[in-house]
């Protein structure tokens, strides 16, 4: 999961030095939750990334999918400010 934020940042950034974020990104993000909807950690939106992003390939470059998984990912319930906020154990024994 750290490697996937990482790698979005990366794309983000790299996005934003040369073009900044244009509507392509967007066209991604839209598509995003379209296929993933509104509610998602971002252990499940990695998860995503990670069986596969052809789908996005075929709408943009790889810095600008990644860019757009960064920019999305931030409307995680989990995300904030940057930082993934910890999941409380589980209060119920185990057994």
């Amino acid at each position: 999961m750290e490697n996937a934020l990482f790698q979005w940042r990366d794309g983000e950034r790299r996005v934003r030095e040369s073009t900044g974020i244009d509507d392509t990104v967007w066209r991604v993000v839209d598509e995003l939750r379209r296929r993933l909807g509104g509610s998602f950690t971002i252990a499940e939106l990695a998860e995503f990334y990670a069986a596969g992003t052809d789908w996005a390939g075929a709408l943009a470059p790889a810095d600008v999918v990644d860019a757009a998984f960064s920019v999305y990912a931030r409307e995680a319930r989990d995300f904030a400010g940057g930082r993934v906020i910890p999941r409380p154990p589980d209060p119920r024994p185990l057994g």
